[in-house]
């Protein structure tokens, strides 16, 4: 008996705006609690929003990228529910005629391209924080409050919590690009919501879609899905249902936990609202903001193959964020060879970047000490193994590659009469190893090179060392 899968999302992602959505407090994180804060963000009595023309710019700029139709009129709503971080009572966003409509992107499953489409993407204000403290009270911080926000909402496309992932992932990489969103979900600048249920493909028979409520990591949302993916099947097979209901994820307990029924569109009494009248949005701007798109994720990884002769994986990899392009672009410009910074970026320093959990812009040296680096290798100055060692000491201390090989003392050796010395030394103790390569035994010969670099601390050309005890195995 098989079983398909259906997810739909909805992501939240804050726009980089400086001031918020209908007030000129400051959008930046961490500020002192309730410090970004007036009448307005505080919805006290009297005080009127006035609609930040950027918050709408971003929207549209979100919407070309993700090749949705753009609204020539649209308007703002009053969403009524009540929560304690919400100090209106209501949330102004948009219902009936959101910003953009119907846009689309591309993902690579193993079956080749697959389109996922969007329902719509509309802009509206965040809410305050509440902040649960440990002796069962709440506080409450409402600089966050009116903060601009962008909701997407998907049709139920994917079919498996790894082609969300990989949406999420895409998602991403696209607000980056077009630079409306840090999407720092650390910071809370990008939340997801999951809209899954299961269809038994022999029978026909649905479960009830459960919606999984603010999902602060892709990890989270990733393991709710699979969660929930199990529990819909478990039903199914049975002969049980599930209820319409919204539930959260539990990190500690790794299972997702019923938080109320879901709620319906007339739930929340949606109103046009009364303080904000209808925008009228001209072909000339929409075209004009098109002009201005930035160079997105497909198209300059599409150039990465054709300008640097990269391959499809590397490019894809490097253009995954714009962050890690522009380090890599900015490489190349001090470098001369495209495929050994493509190497060394996709190697040792994505890997150091996973292991200590930083991104590219977190490093403590740039583009053109990575590229110095390189140029040392190149040079033969340095064997590929120390400036690993060397690479090593940047992201620990910062410097220059030129600096920290002088320190160090790690000039590779490339004197033919000291390398040859040391390789009559090495091999004069180690007569079994001699005997053992004449007995076809390869290892032995490794062996011997690993004992000339290792008296002289990697410094030994290494090819040098490998020719020579060769040379001399072979007499």
């Amino acid at each position: 008996m098989g079983y398909k899968t259906i997810i739909g999302l909805e992501i939240h992602s804050e726009l980089l705006t400086d001031s918020k959505i209908f007030c000129g407090c400051s959008t930046e994180f961490g500020g002192d609690v309730n410090t970004h804060c007036c009448p307005v963000c505080l919805g006290l009595p009297g005080a009127l929003p006035v609609l930040n023309k950027k918050v709408v710019e971003y929207g549209i700029r979100a919407g070309l990228a993700f090749n949705c139709d753009i609204s020539n009129h649209t308007k703002m709503d009053r969403k009524n529910y009540y929560y304690p971080d919400l100090v209106k009572g209501y949330q102004i966003s948009q219902y009936d005629l959101p910003l953009c409509e119907e846009g689309y992107t591309e993902l690579d499953t193993e079956e080749g391209k697959k389109k996922v489409k969007l329902i719509r993407i509309h802009i509206e204000e965040d809410t305050g924080k509440s902040i649960h403290s440990t002796d069962g009270g709440t506080l409450l911080d409402y600089n966050r409050s009116g903060v601009p926000l962008i909701e997407i909402v998907t049709y139920p496309d994917m079919n498996s919590p790894e082609e969300a992932k990989n949406f999420l992932d895409k998602l991403k990489s696209i607000l980056q690009y077009i630079e409306v969103s840090d999407c720092k979900m650390e910071e809370g600048s990008l939340r997801c919501d999951v809209n899954i249920n299961v269809v038994d493909e022999e029978t026909g028979e649905k479960t009830m879609v459960t919606e999984i409520k603010n999902l602060n990591s892709f990890k989270a949302a990733v393991k709710a899905m699979e969660y929930e993916e199990k529990r819909h099947i478990a039903l199914l097979e049975k002969g049980e249902n599930t209820i319409r209901e919204t539930r959260r994820w539990d990190d500690t307990k790794n299972e997702t936990i019923s938080m109320r029924v879901k709620e319906d569109a007339s739930d929340y009494r949606y109103f046009p609202e009364p303080d904000i009248v209808d925008m009228d949005i001209s072909n000339d701007w929409i075209e004009n903001i098109k002009n201005n798109l930035p160079e997105l994720p497909q198209a300059k990884m599409e150039r990465f193959m054709k300008a640097y002769n990269l391959p499809e994986y590397d490019a894809s990899i490097l253009t995954s964020t714009r962050a890690l392009a522009n380090f890599y672009e900015k490489t190349v410009e001090y470098s001369n060879d495209p495929k050994q910074v493509s190497n060394w970026i996709m190697g040792d320093i994505l890997r150091r970047l996973k292991d200590e959990d930083m991104e590219i812009e977190d490093m403590r040296f740039g583009a053109k000490e990575l590229a110095n680096l390189l140029k040392l290798i190149e040079e033969g100055k340095i064997s590929n193994n120390i400036g690993k060692k060397v690479l090593r000491t940047m992201f620990e201390e910062g410097g220059d590659p030129n600096s920290i090989v002088k320190e160090k003392g790690l000039i590779q050796i490339n004197d033919e009469d000291e390398i040859k010395k040391m390789v009559s030394e090495i091999i004069e103790k180690n007569p079994q190893s001699i005997e053992d390569y004449k007995n076809g035994k390869d290892r032995a010969l490794g062996f011997l090179v690993g004992q000339v670099m290792k008296a002289t601390r990697g410094k030994a050309n290494p090819q040098m060392v490998n020719k020579m005890i060769l040379e001399e195995l072979n007499k």
